[in-house]
């Protein structure tokens, strides 16, 4: 008599059987039951014309094509950035200069009231001027760029996307939801890690998760556009100068792109390995986009949450800078010493100290990478800016020694480094685990480091 057959015997051949089966086994079954419903509906139903309908048809042929779905998509996330960047200038120039005429009647006021110059300094010229640098350039972009992506979203656009790129994330291993996640962390990585939440599988959601930072957010467009501007677009005639600049720009979210592909790739078959869940998804009509749905997501919802998260973590920094461009060893600042501790490791990956100093002290919020950097060169005791492209061109290339080179590897810095304070917060609330929070923190330092390694090495010997 043979031995009784177990639950978990039933369980092992069923799951021997499945492997048999191949990976698209249940694309099959989801397309034999559409297309079974199909013959049921047109052999029980009979329905009017729906000029509605369509025309969804028709412009899905379109935005879903083989051809031209990709480039559309493209040109559409060009636009969107386009607009974000000419958009959101005005507005931050106005908001600094408010907050900034703010903080010299403030330290004004501290002076009168006779307080010490070393209150006043850290208060004012410290954590506000961080806060103040913070806000000034992530709440324009961040205003402009979420609405317009809700608006995609509340369009019925954005499941097209998913349904374009699917077929590039399922040969890496990833789920095709990631392309709406990704698209979302070009306004904030922050944002793009809780978007991760409509991924169903938690084994394709972490992958989500941990390669969300390869896609600038708009804490980086400062720094991508000004060394777009100040290296690319001076290699080419005032006419292209601009054009020059943003193709500079779109080629590094591209790269950054690539890298989210292969890391997912990666990941997908060493530390998270695990068979690919079926993504059936079922493109809904296109629909009137409502106004008020879309100014409580995109201000309310993920706005203001990203910002208040960031604003908390700029006043430290703010109070770092403040220390360090402030605390004298011998004739030079605490900043000047730490720079010029961490330049051999600089000049190893194209950069220099001053750079690395930067991006430690901008953990926080990267807004603050290129004020930074140029307090350090100009030695003065507070976050600035400069005005002109002319003018930083000659402080960094003709004072400081900067290249092509260097401009080309601080822009593959910015775009594979360590995600900054609020994002690796978010990381760990979603995930609810250290391990893959310092897995998120530290995988993209380490990616960073080697490649702009490797391109600066490569291109002394060759050039």
């Amino acid at each position: 008599m043979s031995a009784a057959v177990t639950p978990r015997d039933v369980l092992a051949r069923a799951d021997e059987l499945q492997r048999r089966l191949g990976p698209a086994f249940r694309d099959r079954i989801v397309e034999s039951l559409y297309a079974e419903s199909e013959r049921i509906a047109q052999r029980a139903v009979r329905k009017d014309e729906n000029k509605h309908w369509d025309w969804d048809q028709r412009i899905d042929r379109i935005v879903t094509s083989p051809i031209f779905g990709l480039p559309l998509m493209l040109l559409m996330l060009a636009l969107v950035f386009w607009l974000t960047i000419l958009g959101a200038n005005v507005p931050s120039q106005m908001l600094a200069g408010a907050f900034f005429w703010l903080e010299e009647k403030g330290s004004a006021l501290f002076e009168m009231a006779g307080l010490p110059w070393w209150l006043t300094g850290f208060l004012w010229h410290g954590v506000y001027r961080g806060l103040a640098w913070v806000v000034s350039v992530m709440l324009p972009p961040m205003a402009i760029f979420f609405p317009m992506f809700t608006i995609l979203e509340d369009l019925g656009y954005l499941p097209r996307v998913a349904f374009n790129l699917d077929w590039l994330f399922k040969r890496a291993g990833a789920h095709g939801k990631q392309a709406l996640t990704m698209a979302m962390g070009f306004g904030c990585n922050a944002a793009g890690i809780i978007s991760t939440r409509v991924i169903d599988s938690p084994r394709e959601r972490l992958i989500a998760i941990l390669t969300n930072n390869f896609v600038p957010c708009n804490g980086r467009f400062p720094t991508l556009i000004m060394l777009g501007s100040v290296f690319v677009a001076a290699a080419f005639p005032p006419v292209f100068a601009s054009f020059a600049a943003a193709g500079a720009v779109v080629l590094v979210v591209l790269i950054g792109i690539a890298f989210t592909l292969v890391l997912s790739w990666l990941l997908s078959r060493t530390l998270l390995k695990g068979e690919a869940s079926a993504f059936s998804l079922e493109l809904p009509p296109y629909r009137r986009p409502s106004i008020l749905r879309i100014l409580y997501t995109s201000l309310i919802d993920r706005t203001l949450f990203v910002l208040w998260r960031a604003v908390l973590t700029a006043a430290p920094a703010g109070a770092v800078i403040w220390i360090l461009a402030n605390i004298k060893v011998g004739d030079s600042s605490l900043a000047t010493h730490v720079a010029d501790f961490l330049d051999p490791l600089g000049k190893a990956v194209g950069l220099d100290g001053v750079i690395l100093l930067a991006y430690i002290i901008a953990i926080p919020a990267n807004e603050i990478v290129v004020p930074t950097m140029l307090m350090v060169y100009m030695g003065v005791g507070m976050m600035t800016d400069i005005t002109t492209y002319d003018e930083l061109r000659h402080l960094l290339v003709d004072q400081h020694g900067w290249t092509l080179l260097t401009a080309a590897c601080l822009m593959l810095f910015s775009l594979l480094h360590n995600p900054c304070a609020t994002t690796i917060l978010t990381i760990y609330k979603e995930t609810k685990s250290r391990k893959w929070t310092v897995v998120g923190a530290l995988m993209p330092l380490a990616i960073a480091f080697l490649v702009t390694f490797l391109v600066a090495t490569v291109a002394r010997a060759v050039f």
